[in-house]
C-alpha cells in the first residue's frame, strides 16, 4: 500500500503541466478598435466621438495584396498592370506582398491618431461628418478616409506615393461607402484618392475639385520638410514646387466660404548638437501668418502648442512603450478659416 502511494505521488509530481495557450495578437482592425476605445475618454466634440465610433465598421483585408515595387524610383504598379510590361520595363521592380497590417497602418502608424485634428475642428465648429467634404493632403493610409466615408463624408485623399496608388486600387477601396451602423440613420459617403503634385499640376488641381468644408494636412506640411534649416537629401523633403503664397491660395480656392484649413503635426525632439539634422522634427507651420492673411484667411490659431494633448493621445495609443513622451513627442497646429 505504501509502495503504491509513493508511486502515485511520484507520477503526479513528474507530470508535465501543459503550457498556457498564447493569446493571439490582435488583428490590425481589432487593434484600431482598441485604440479607438482608449481614445474615447480624451475627446469631447461630436465630430471626434463619431469618428471613434465609426472605427467599428472597418473590416479586415481578406488576403494580402501583391504589387510590383521599385525601391530606387519608388514607383509601383499592380500585378495586373505589370502583366503586359516587358522585362526591360520591369527592371528594378520586385514583387511585394502587402499584408492587412500594411493596408491599414502603412509606414505611418494607426489612423486613429487622425482623431486629434478632428477634435480641433470639432471644437472650432465642425459639427458632423454627414455631408462633410474633406480633403486630406498626404493622407498616408486609407483608414481615416474610410471611417469618415462610413459616417457620411465625401473624403478625398491627396498623395504622391505610387505604392499607395497600387495598393488602394481594388474595388471597395474607394467609391461609395456604406453607412456605418454606429452613425445612425442617413446616407453613406464616399472615398476618392488623387495621386500627383498638388497644386503645381493643374490637372491634379482640377481632379481634386472645389467646394470643400475642410482641408487637413497631418504630418506632411512641416516647416522642416518645406523649408529645412540645413541641406538634406531631397528625398526626405516635401516638394510643393510652388511658392508659399501659391500653395495657400490653391487651398483657399478649393474651400467653401467659412471652410477650414488645418495643419496638424506630431514631431520628435530636434537633433542634439553633433547629431544629423532631422527635418521631420520641425513641425511648425511652413507658411508665415501674413501669407494666410494676404490670401484672405482669418488666422484662428498659429503654431498652437498641442504637446499635452499629443502626449495624452500617445499614452492612450501605447506609444510610451517606444519613446519618452515628455521628451520626444511634440504637437503643434495651425487653423485658418476662409472668410
Amino acid at each position: 500500500m505504501t509502495h503504491l502511494f509513493a508511486t502515485l505521488v511520484l507520477a503526479i509530481a513528474t507530470q508535465t503541466t501543459p503550457a498556457p495557450a498564447e493569446t493571439p495578437a490582435p488583428t490590425p482592425v481589432e487593434s484600431m478598435r482598441q485604440h479607438a476605445s482608449a481614445m474615447a475618454p480624451l475627446v469631447k466634440s461630436p465630430l471626434a466621438k463619431s469618428f471613434l465610433e465609426g472605427v467599428a465598421c472597418l473590416e479586415s483585408l481578406p488576403a494580402p495584396r501583391a504589387v510590383m515595387y521599385n525601391k530606387e524610383t519608388r514607383d509601383a504598379v499592380t500585378e495586373s498592370a505589370a502583366a503586359p510590361m516587358t522585362a526591360e520595363a520591369l527592371a528594378g521592380y520586385e514583387k511585394r506582398e502587402l499584408t492587412d497590417q500594411f493596408y491599414w497602418f502603412t509606414r505611418y502608424g494607426t489612423p486613429i491618431a487622425f482623431v486629434r485634428p478632428l477634435e480641433i475642428l470639432g471644437r472650432a465648429g465642425v459639427a458632423s461628418a454627414d455631408n462633410l467634404k474633406l480633403a486630406d493632403f498626404g493622407f498616408g493610409s486609407i483608414g481615416q478616409l474610410k471611417v469618415l466615408g462610413g459616417l457620411g463624408a465625401d473624403a478625398v485623399g491627396i498623395e504622391v506615393d505610387n505604392l499607395l496608388k497600387a495598393l488602394y486600387s481594388q474595388p471597395g477601396d474607394t467609391g461609395a461607402i456604406a453607412r456605418c451602423a454606429a452613425a445612425g440613420a442617413g446616407d453613406g459617403g464616399s472615398v476618392r484618392t488623387v495621386y500627383g503634385m498638388f497644386p503645381s499640376d493643374e490637372a491634379i488641381v482640377s481632379e481634386v475639385g472645389e467646394g470643400y468644408d475642410v482641408f487637413i494636412s497631418k504630418n506632411t506640411l512641416k516647416r522642416g520638410y518645406i523649408h529645412p534649416e540645413q541641406e538634406v537629401d531631397p528625398r526626405m523633403l516635401v516638394h510643393l514646387n510652388v511658392t508659399d503664397e501659391a500653395y495657400v491660395r490653391a487651398v483657399y480656392d478649393l474651400l467653401k466660404p467659412g471652410g477650414f484649413m488645418l495643419i496638424y503635426n506630431l514631431s520628435p525632439a530636434p537633433a542634439k548638437e553633433g547629431e544629423k539634422y532631422k527635418p521631420w522634427a520641425d513641425g511648425r507651420c511652413p507658411f508665415a501668418r501674413d501669407v494666410f492673411e494676404k490670401v484672405g484667411f482669418d488666422v484662428v490659431f498659429y503654431d498652437e502648442d498641442d504637446n499635452a494633448e499629443a502626449r495624452s493621445m500617445g499614452r492612450a495609443l501605447g506609444w510610451a512603450d517606444q519613446m519618452d513622451l515628455e521628451k520626444d513627442l511634440f504637437g503643434t497646429y495651425t487653423l485658418v478659416q476662409k472668410k
